[in-house]
């Protein structure tokens, strides 16, 4: 369900467009009610399914995002917003941090922090300016340490959607031997037992 709160906007004020993106409609909702009593903030709010297609028709000046999006989505598509972003992540899930860095994030905001630092990264966001909150600081290193490289990434990927060695290597071009060389090669990088447990390993550290 999309929505759109606001409070009553002062006359001539700099009034900054947010699109709040979040796939608990309970957790949406009170966020953006929260957010809309900012006399300076015109909320607007959506699951991910269509978050590209409501930053398109509203164009925000700012997105948050929360990046633990439905898993019957997968990945949340941050690069598709095209606006500037303001995540809502946690320290426990780097490779989730990973990709918003990746994506140009200017905003990220610890998901147990008050509402107040929220409300700073998006105004500083909507200057151009960085914010990062303090508690993140571990989930950052840890994002750097992603031992996967691109390719990895992509023959996990596919393996995570059901694709066989057979599919995997047609999508990408690839040998059959070959995907199986890297799918040794991620189990040992992991540190998993087999290929179902990579996936799953990687999942929880928001790499996939």
């Amino acid at each position: 369900m999309n929505g759109a709160a606001g409070a009553e906007l002062t006359e001539g004020a700099d009034v900054i467009r947010v699109l709040l993106v979040h796939d608990s409609c309970l957790m949406r909702s009170a966020l953006a009610e929260r957010l809309a009593k900012e006399t300076d903030l015109e909320v607007h709010h959506t699951p991910w399914r269509s978050a590209p297609g409501r930053a398109d028709a509203l164009s925000p000046q700012i997105c948050v995002a929360d990046l633990e999006c439905d898993g019957t989505y997968g990945i949340p598509p941050l690069g598709e917003l095209r606006c500037g972003l303001v995540v809502l992540a946690t320290p426990a899930r780097p490779g989730l941090l990973r990709r918003a860095m990746e994506a140009h994030a200017l905003g990220y905001v610890d998901k147990a922090s008050p509402v107040e630092r929220l409300l700073t990264g998006i105004r500083q966001a909507a200057h151009g300016k960085r914010f990062v909150d303090d508690s993140l600081g571990f989930g950052f290193l840890k994002a750097a340490q992603n031992p996967l490289t691109r390719r990895e990434l992509s023959v996990l990927t596919l393996a995570a959607e059901g694709a066989s060695v057979a599919e995997i290597a047609g999508s990408l071009h690839l040998s059959n031997g070959t995907v199986r060389n890297y799918m040794a090669a991620i189990t040992r990088k992991v540190g998993a037992r087999n290929r179902v447990d990579a996936i799953r390993i990687s999942r929880g550290e928001g790499w996939l």
